[in-house]
């Protein structure tokens, strides 16, 4: 069985597998509505943001993000998944409610900090080491 693990943010995601690292880049926008005022008195007209649209939107493009890493790992094998940001939490229930196959590989979700690729490669072999 092949140790895979997966360090992810919300910009791109590392999948390391046998000392080889492949990228997966997130395409996720980074949205900043901004909304204020038309005019500066009170009770004036005032710009809507519709954050509705941007949530869903971000949901549409965290789940093609998900399927994308999702796409590189349908293998026989234990998965650690590992980073920085909230992400990591997002895509291991990403995987427990559309991929229950691997949702049941996963090990463990471990919070890390960035890394040089190098690292990346060091800390999965030292995780699955111990």
């Amino acid at each position: 069985m092949e140790n895979i693990g997966i360090w992810l943010d919300g910009n791109i995601a590392y999948i390391i597998a046998n000392k080889h690292i492949k990228e997966v880049p997130s395409n996720i926008e980074h949205f900043h509505p901004k909304g204020g005022s038309g005019t500066r008195f009170k009770g004036g007209p005032q710009d809507v943001v519709q954050d509705s649209k941007y949530l869903e939107r971000n949901k549409q493009q965290l789940k093609k993000y998900f399927a994308s890493i999702v796409d590189f790992i349908k293998t026989n094998a234990t998965l650690v998944i590992f980073g920085p940001a909230e992400i990591k939490h997002k895509f291991k229930k990403e995987l427990d409610e559309n991929y229950k196959d691997l949702s049941d590989r996963v090990v463990a979700v471990e919070t890390t900090d960035s890394m040089t690729r190098n690292q990346l490669i060091q800390w999965v072999a030292e995780f699955y080491n111990n």
